[in-house]
């Protein structure tokens, strides 16, 4: 499949769902404070800990990370280095009970991550890799068979920035791939102790932004292919339902899921939390792409903008600045987190289970952040 975004997308069965950040107004304090109770959170400045929100699914949750080599494909950005290859982690529907604590991070990533997004800032880098989450390594995997959902993180944000929202849809029945793309991430650890740090970030490629969207097509296509082959690369695999698999992205992980759709027939429905398609994201206002792109999505589409919202505002990076004692303005870490999770896994459930969404036919009192665009 071609993936200009000129040409419709509706005959590879494309639906989009997509955030963007707006400046529209805010509802009233009162609103905020009710509906983020509703959401279990955890920031201790005086013990310097933190926690991710708990999971609101009815499944405990297991992680396993696995390294995958793509020998047939160089790696794109340092070709030096050989055959591309990719870490990613997987979340699943757990047996209650079993498995260890699964960390946010290793220790060097955390520290790479740190120097590129807070430099100076006086945090020990043990700290972030230790805040805690809701997954358990080695856990023993739930019988069933689930939907997939890969996820792409922005460009120079580490995979484990989108924990909040992958242990939430593990925990409500779905098998997630989260993936670091190679030296576009402040940086990714590999099994012998390696990490990698970015290599486009402060230079982007020949191609700009539309290159890295289609290499990160061809990692996730790849990805597909190991967790579905014959002898997969996860000993769990038997868990997904190769039938049912949606991508998610923020940033350029959004862009790259849309170009993924157009080239990648297997991936039935995808998100885009604020990315652009090929285009800088302006300085204000809404992304003029999305308009243009819009108009050539003709499978079921919803276009969501969230009031006092920004780039980061669709993971976990709300919670890591309230942690580190420099929140953001606009939305509250607790309501992020919550509206996220609601539309993004509304969406999954109703694209890949089937299972109706109110909260997708229109405007809810529950949500009055939420715009419903009509371009």
């Amino acid at each position: 499949m071609n993936t200009d975004m000129t040409r419709p997308l509706g005959r590879v069965a494309a639906v989009l769902l997509g955030f963007t950040a707006a400046t529209a107004c805010a509802a009233s304090p009162a609103q905020i404070v009710a509906a983020a109770r509703a959401t279990p959170f955890t920031v201790s400045y005086a013990s310097g800990t933190a926690a991710l929100p708990r999971p609101t699914g009815s499944h405990a949750v297991g992680r396993a990370t696995m390294r995958l080599v793509d020998a047939r494909r160089p790696d794109p950005w340092e070709p030096s280095a050989g055959p591309r290859q990719l870490m990613a982690s997987m979340y699943y529907p757990a047996r209650p009970g079993t498995g260890g604590p699964a960390p946010y991070m290793t220790t060097e990533e955390a520290r790479l991550f740190l120097q590129a997004k807070a430099p100076g800032a006086a945090i020990p880098p043990e700290k972030l890799s230790g805040i805690r989450t809701w997954a358990h390594t080695d856990a023993r995997p739930a019988l069933g068979r689930f939907p997939l959902v890969v996820l792409s993180p922005g460009l120079g944000f580490p995979r484990a920035t989108l924990t909040g929202l992958t242990e939430d849809l593990a925990s409500h029945g779905y098998v997630v791939a989260l993936v670091d793309h190679t030296y576009e991430t402040s940086g990714t650890t590999f099994p012998d102790g390696r990490t990698l740090a970015c290599a486009i970030c402060d230079k982007p490629p020949k191609g700009g932004p539309a290159a890295i969207a289609k290499s990160r097509a061809k990692d996730i296509s790849f990805v597909i292919d190991q967790l579905t082959a014959h002898r997969p690369a996860w000993q769990y695999a038997r868990m997904i339902d190769p039938k049912r698999i949606g991508m998610a992205g923020h940033s350029i992980g959004g862009n790259a899921a849309a170009t993924t759709m157009a080239t990648d027939h297997r991936v039935r429905a995808g998100v885009n939390m604020d990315g652009t398609f090929y285009a800088p994201v302006p300085a204000t206002g809404l992304d003029p792409t999305w308009e243009h792109a819009w108009k050539n999505l003709n499978g079921w589409k919803r276009w969501l903008t969230v009031a006092d919202s920004d780039h980061s505002t669709f993971t976990d990076m709300p919670v890591l600045s309230a942690w580190a004692g420099k929140p953001g303005p606009g939305l509250s870490p607790q309501r992020a987190e919550q509206i996220t999770r609601t539309y993004v896994g509304a969406f999954f459930d109703l694209n890949l289970k089937g299972s109706p969404q109110p909260v997708l036919t229109g405007p809810s009192p529950a949500n009055p952040e939420v715009t419903f665009q009509n371009p």
